[in-house]
């Protein structure tokens, strides 16, 4: 039975900096504010303007095509960027609590100036019989101040709030360090939930009863769920800040190894320059111990006779755990420009279908990307209760599988579900050409619901991909920076959106050239939206190559010594994640 009187182990503190008891704090009690609370509300946020938002600009502003769906990867880019910032200052600095209060303040202050600008009269284009006049300078500009606003606020939240309930299991408990294998999968099951109610109840508000409203009620939720968030303050456990200048450190490692790049680096790993046990015992820092991979670098490490301090064996192998980690990221990037689809082209696709449901509803297009949230909504418990125990019968895995064959089998669906979207597309252009179809607001006789299989597609594969990534970056991180670690997960979705926002610009441009006509034109109807996703599809599978070859070149973190004796370092894998895979490079 656990002694009401011990405390956390990992170091964890309240917000006075004093040591917090392990029956009284964190674990899936503290977790609840945060569920149940922010994320469900904020995620409700983001995917109310996020999924609608190319319809707002083409049909409110007056964007084209091209022009919106740029705009909309732009911003949904700009959100998932900025939480490098936020990391790192929640890291280096005020930590992660802090920093996620600041942002969040922010981030309300966007959603209500964004509320007021499709509210106010004088800050919204004028609208008689369902046409709206051009919007002014004016208009625009506070427009997307607002949006912009709210991608600046996403920044300090999105990679705080997630790590920050990551803390709240201790990792030297065994209870603990089992419960916390779930708290991503139940993470974003929270998620889920909020961009579920976006995706069927505030984008029918925003087209059937106003703007106004379908803005107004995500930030009168978010401001309850910052309520909620801070009811359980005294539930938290906080992680101390053990590191001063991590973007120094990283950066002064690859010099230090360039400047030494001549000398020979010695076979004795003890010869390499590092600090004594007992600093890292009384200052309460992690130690990380000499490992093979990237040998280049250990040359930051090497004793000079230059009088310049050398880099201790601990922060080479930070920057070598960072730069493993930049290769997996480098990988990501196609799959985030898979998954941009489904709140631009995919939207733009469902406008040009037939919506009517019964004699008098029409399904909002937008809407369809609720079948992506219910697909993983459903998926996310079978995964958890049935296919992990299964596998790890199979496998001895405490995961089921390794964290890098759960995202090679999301990849793997998700190249599946673009596949699907172009032979979906082909079948509509066939229709097109049945019914002799030209003008772009001519509806083609074709259910929406055939493109229900794509998107559903890329929910199940965004329960082993977007929640794998988030497990994997935070997880395999150095110690001291798993807040900025995590925005590898977010940058990798915002790069996407930009490569999304670059490769339907180059398109349109390399398509129209000489006259052509584009693949992607502001007439889907006169369109070839099969070969985009063709497209994606074949940049996709040579994408899946370089991904399976990098795997099997990555070596996980480990956390214990197994044994150390004559300068050699044997390292023991972590009981998670017991694949044989190794970088030599």
């Amino acid at each position: 039975m656990e002694d009401a009187n011990v405390y956390t182990q990992d170091g964890t503190v309240d917000l006075q900096g004093r040591p917090v008891l392990a029956s009284k704090t964190g674990r899936w009690k503290a977790c609840s504010f945060l569920l149940e609370g922010y994320e469900a509300f904020e995620r409700m946020a983001f995917y109310g303007i996020a999924s609608n938002l190319v319809n707002y600009l083409t049909t409110k502003l007056h964007e084209d095509t091209i022009s919106s769906v740029r705009n909309v990867n732009n911003w949904s880019g700009a959100v998932w960027i900025t939480p490098i910032a936020g990391a790192y200052i929640a890291d280096s600095y005020i930590g992660r609590f802090w920093t996620f209060t600041a942002s969040s303040l922010i981030y309300v202050l966007g959603m209500i100036l964004l509320t007021m600008a499709v509210t106010v009269k004088s800050l919204r284009p004028t609208c008689a019989n369902g046409v709206c006049n051009k919007a002014s300078s004016l208009q625009i500009a506070f427009f997307y101040m607002s949006l912009y606003t709210i991608a600046i606020g996403a920044g300090g939240t999105k990679p705080n709030i997630s790590t920050f309930g990551a803390d709240q299991f201790d990792n030297y408990s065994l209870k603990e360090k089992k419960q916390k294998v779930s708290f991503f999968n139940w993470w974003m099951f929270s998620s889920f939930l909020g961009a579920l109610f976006a995706t069927l109840g505030l984008v029918y508000i925003q087209e059937n009863l106003g703007w106004g409203l379908g803005y107004g009620i995500p930030t009168l939720g978010l401001l309850v769920s910052l309520m909620v968030f801070y009811i359980g303050t005294p539930f938290y456990r906080h992680k101390v800040i053990k590191s001063e200048n991590l973007a120094k450190d990283l950066v002064r490692v690859p010099i230090a190894a360039f400047k030494n790049r001549k000398l020979h680096c010695p076979n004795d790993v003890l010869e390499l320059h590092e600090l004594d046990s007992h600093y890292y015992k009384s200052t309460g820092k992690h130690q990380v111990h000499h490992t093979l991979i990237f040998r280049f670098l250990d040359k930051a490490a090497i004793k000079t006779c230059s009088g310049e301090s050398p880099c201790t064996v601990t922060k080479v192998e930070v920057a070598k755990r960072v730069l493993g980690l930049t290769l997996i990221w480098l990988v990501t990037l196609i799959p985030s420009t898979l998954w941009a689809q489904v709140n631009t082209l995919f939207v733009k696709q469902g406008t040009t279908l037939d919506r009517k449901l019964g004699s008098h509803f029409q399904i909002p297009a937008a809407s369809l990307g609720s079948f992506v949230t219910l697909s993983m909504l459903l998926s996310v418990p079978m995964y958890d209760q049935y296919f992990v125990p299964f596998m790890r019968k199979k496998t001895g895995n405490p995961r089921g599988i390794t964290i890098l064959q759960r995202l090679g089998i999301g990849f793997v669906i998700q190249i599946v579900a673009i596949a699907v979207a172009s032979a979906v597309e082909v079948k509509r252009m066939r229709v097109i050409k049945e019914f002799h179809i030209a003008s772009p607001k001519q509806v083609v006789p074709m259910s929406i619901f055939w493109l229900l299989p794509q998107n559903s597609l890329l929910g199940i594969g965004d329960v082993f991909n977007a929640i794998g990534l988030l497990e994997f970056f935070y997880d395999q991180s150095p110690e001291e920076m798993q807040s900025l670690g995590t925005t590898f997960f977010t940058s990798g979705i915002g790069l996407g959106n930009f490569l999304n926002s670059f490769l339907v610009t180059m398109v349109d441009k390399i398509t129209t050239k000489g006259g052509g006509k584009s693949w992607i034109g502001d007439n889907l109807n006169d369109s070839r939206l099969d070969y985009y996703y063709g497209f994606l599809v074949v940049i996709s599978i040579v994408n899946m190559g370089l991904f399976l070859w990098t795997a099997s070149k990555y070596v996980y973190k480990s956390d214990e010594i197994k044994d150390f004796s004559g300068g050699c370092v044997e390292m023991e894998a972590k009981a998670l994640d017991t694949s044989p895979l190794t970088i030599q490079l």
